[in-house]
């Protein structure tokens, strides 16, 4: 037998979904012929599942701690897991803009990975769950949180990336991410002359196999609904400095959206210029697109995490972006 409190952070879901993560080797099937065998109760009582946990809440599990144990993973050792990833974290810095119980926010360099696309990578997911072990140093509860990055950048397009550390903090991020409720801002230089706002809609359609998108101004089948909005900050001779809004959030939006109007972006060697590439290229050294990450502005926030509602979070311009802005006469 196991005895269960419900700790902070570990309320506001479902019990199934509680047992789900304290057992994850176990079907759900398992759980659900359990608590009709009343062999899982809930604050003294039989329960079905759907009920909505509260802090402070009992679950009793009238299970062998065998079984129990059978089904849980061990949380890896961060001595282990900092061994396995020694090599790659060595090579990569990353800069922490704030961090609390809940939530960090993270200045990711271009190149990076947000998250692994083949075993043997190293990224940002991965420094994430090294830098959150090697800072624990007690209990944070009954279910051993994974933490994660909540949103994604490609992977030659730098800064700001939000990755939730608690239960809560992952929860709420991937609520107000899905009802965008957090406005996302980045900085970019693209050809030519760019002299007015604009806010831009379209189709996406991704083509899998080869890692690109298309846009149609009319809806496609199989096509996703894209707007981007974007202002000039500086217009110079040959480039123009941009801020734009990510209003929606997909595969290379913002790229493809400014390179279907005839303003790509400098350096992307997908969607870019390769004349105005290889300029950039010989006098700046620039090899990816000047793209980054810029600003996160947070509407109001309900819950624990109330306290960041109308916050904003900036992530400085890497260096090599500032050469070409100065370079330019790009005043920003």
């Amino acid at each position: 037998m196991r005895e269960l409190t419900i700790q902070k952070g570990e309320g506001n879901q479902r019990l199934d979904k509680f047992l789900a993560k304290y057992m994850d080797k176990a079907p759900k099937s398992f759980f659900y012929k359990m608590l009709r065998k009343k062999n899982i109760k809930l604050n003294g009582k039989k329960a079905e599942g759907n009920e909505k946990l509260m802090e402070g809440d009992t679950i009793v599990l009238y299970l062998a701690e065998e079984t129990i144990d059978s089904f849980r993973t061990k949380p890896i050792s961060s001595k282990k897991e900092g061994k396995r990833q020694e090599m790659g974290s060595r090579h990569q810095k990353v800069p922490v803009l704030y961090e609390d119980e809940n939530v960090i926010f993270m200045n990711k360099p271009s190149g990076m990975l947000t998250q692994k696309a083949k075993k043997e990578d190293y990224s940002l997911n991965d420094w994430l769950l090294q830098h959150v072990e090697e800072k624990r140093t007690q209990s944070l509860g009954n279910i051993v949180v994974k933490p994660s990055v909540c949103n994604r950048l490609d992977r030659n397009t730098s800064g700001l990336v939000i990755g939730g550390i608690s239960l809560i903090g992952l929860q709420t991020m991937s609520e107000l991410l899905k009802g965008r409720t957090i406005d996302k801002y980045y900085i970019t230089i693209v050809k030519g002359q760019v002299k007015s706002s604009s806010h831009l809609k379209g189709w996406l359609i991704k083509d899998e196999k080869r890692n690109l998108v298309t846009l149609s101004k009319v809806r496609q089948e199989g096509g996703v609904l894209i707007e981007t909005e974007y202002e000039p900050l500086c217009v110079g001779d040959t480039v123009t400095l941009l801020k734009v809004h990510l209003i929606t959030g997909r595969t290379h939006q913002i790229r493809a959206h400014l390179a279907s109007i005839g303003h790509p972006v400098v350096g992307d060697t997908k969607y870019g210029d390769s004349v105005l590439n290889r300029q950039f290229r010989n006098k700046y050294k620039v090899q990816d697109q000047v793209l980054h990450s810029y600003e996160l502005k947070f509407q109001t926030v309900k819950g624990e995490l109330s306290y960041l509602s109308n916050k904003t979070f900036k992530a400085p311009i890497p260096r090599l972006f500032e050469t070409v802005i100065k370079g330019e006469g790009l005043a920003f």
